[in-house]
């Protein structure tokens, strides 16, 4: 399925209103630009995929907004500025700022409405931290969530 001629046909030719990027710097693609993305970060010369930005900059119709929500971690390479700018896209990017949650939230915890152990796949000791971080950035073994205890 080709997304962007999808979103075209969907939105009359025109593209979408506004895109949100939920994936960022996990983004997979396929073609030249996912192999450029994978070797410049094989390289350590940029640390994120921005296959789905470019794709949503590319889809957004002229005079659209894209939100940013998936994280991006550090440098990126491959940014269509000047076709962002000639369609005078809006951007709306940030990390949720989530403390303001945190006590509402633990109040459900404690009173049993809300179990968050379903979200944790590992459960390691501090002295296996190298290993589960790299369980963790590879994806082994589904890999999601972990926690990480002192007395393990």
């Amino acid at each position: 399925v080709d997304i962007l001629e999808s979103l075209r046909e969907m939105t009359g030719g025109r593209g979408p209103d506004r895109c949100i990027d939920a994936v960022g710097m996990e983004a997979d693609s396929t073609g030249i630009e996912d192999v450029y993305d994978r070797t410049k970060q094989y390289l350590y010369m940029q640390s994120d995929r921005p296959a789905v930005l470019r794709q949503a900059i590319v889809a957004c119709r002229k005079g659209g907004t894209l939100s940013i929500v998936g994280v991006y971690g550090g440098l990126m390479d491959k940014f269509p500025m000047g076709a962002a700018m000639n369609k005078a896209l809006t951007f709306k990017m940030g990390q949720m700022h989530g403390q303001s949650y945190i006590p509402r939230l633990l109040e459900h915890v404690q009173n049993g409405d809300v179990d968050p152990a379903y979200l944790l796949t590992h459960k390691w000791s501090l002295a296996q931290g190298p290993e589960g971080y790299k369980m963790f950035k590879h994806k082994d073994d589904q890999c999601m969530r972990v926690v990480f205890a002192p007395t393990l």
